[in-house]
């Protein structure tokens, strides 16, 4: 998966052009937000039993490509650049998480859905596995090209790598690549929703088809060694003995007296918070709040705890596991907090943690968590230094 399958020619629709022609597709006559939902549990019935109902589908078929025209609407760069100049990172994970919903909705074909029928799926996020960026910094008045296609087919999840190229010098340049894996559900969102299978058209495919299988078990082997169901490893417990070791007085018998040693900081003080009330533009095409607005938010809230932790600029080097647990409603009071974990000479991770919070009955749920890599041009004044290990 080193490059996007090519296609001839460069006059490729802008986002804002296909977000409106997915928004008719999937919604129909009635795009408009409204509190109250309309009932599709008509459309169920349009619904497959099994993949054998379906065609196979190669991943040319849904290969798919888009524009962010930067260099010719004034008002998208607004949105787009940063107090720098730049690219805002968080923008174009917005359009690579809606995106990568337009490439499934490409893959899918039903036929027993009859024409000008509302599509009877939704298409949810439920992880992204990892965004890796390039040392190419985009600009923000010239274009961005986002390309993507159906890299792995479940019985109803779906994996999609998704490109982002900016030309310079007659040359396209690669930003980043993502790998985003999506759940179709029916249209009532209680039950999975059967999608076409692959079968790959060349040796190229087949080889992406592989990498996809391997990538699916890897999740499952992470999952299976998560904190919550694991004793950490030995090197684990080594890294967070070490770390104690360094904050306790030797001569103390009762190893309750921390202290800080010079080049270090707590945990507790490289952290911040925000509370964000969404409103029906953070919506997506299921009327819950907007995955890619999530990260974004996310994203920014990372960059601003890294900015105060270091001191410096930090550059996105990497976004890994970010996990969609839960929808959020729109209307909902969300909590962010981000944390530094980790660092290590010119970089750090941090962790951010999205929640819900229902301010009449108190109730607080953990809907999204997100990994960010950060690069420095300096070591970190600070060896980061954990107050209690849970």
């Amino acid at each position: 998966m080193s490059a996007p399958i090519a296609k001839n020619g460069e006059n490729f629709p802008s986002m804002s052009e296909l977000k409106l022609n997915i928004a008719k597709k999937m919604l129909g006559p009635n795009m408009s937000y409204s509190p109250i939902q309309k009932d599709k549990s008509h459309l169920l019935k349009y619904l497959p039993k099994s993949q054998d109902e379906m065609p196979p589908r190669s991943m040319e078929d849904s290969f798919l490509v888009g524009i962010i025209p930067l260099s010719k609407d004034k008002a998208l760069q607004d949105k787009y650049v940063t107090f720098l100049g730049h690219v805002r990172i968080g923008r174009l994970l917005e359009d690579m998480d809606i995106f990568a919903v337009m490439v499934c909705y490409k893959h899918i074909v039903n036929p027993k859905l009859p024409e000008n029928e509302t599509f009877p799926y939704n298409l949810v996020t439920v992880l992204v596995d990892r965004i890796d960026f390039t040392d190419y910094v985009p600009k923000s008045n010239e274009d961005i090209k986002i390309s993507g296609h159906v890299s792995w087919v479940g019985k109803s999840s779906m994996e999609v790598v998704v490109w982002l190229e900016q030309k310079q010098s007659g040359v396209w340049q690669r930003v980043t690549r993502a790998l985003f894996l999506l759940a179709a559900r029916d249209v009532n969102n209680v039950g999975a929703g059967i999608v076409n299978s692959i079968i790959p058209a060349n040796e190229r495919e087949k080889q992406i088809l592989a990498g996809g299988e391997t990538r699916k078990k890897r999740r499952q082997e992470l999952q299976k060694k998560n904190l919550a169901k694991v004793i950490p490893d030995a090197e684990e417990q080594k890294t967070v003995h070490d770390l104690f070791v360094r904050t306790v007085e030797s001569s103390d018998v009762s190893l309750r007296n921390r202290v800080l040693p010079a080049d270090c900081i707590w945990m507790s003080d490289a952290t911040i918070s925000n509370v964000i009330f969404s409103q029906p533009e953070d919506r997506n095409l299921h009327n819950t709040v907007f995955g890619g607005f999530m990260m974004r938010q996310a994203l920014e809230l990372s960059w601003v705890l890294g900015l105060k932790f270091s001191k410096l600029r930090p550059v996105l080097k990497s976004i890994s596991d970010i996990q969609f647990n839960k929808p959020v409603k729109v209307n909902s009071l969300i909590q962010m907090h981000g944390h530094v974990v980790y660092t290590n000479l010119n970089y750090f991770q941090i962790t951010t943690f999205t929640e819900t919070f229902n301010p009449i009955t108190g109730k607080i749920d953990t809907s999204n968590s997100f990994h960010f890599t950060y690069y420095v041009p300096e070591v970190s004044a600070y060896i980061h230094i954990v107050l209690s290990y849970r």
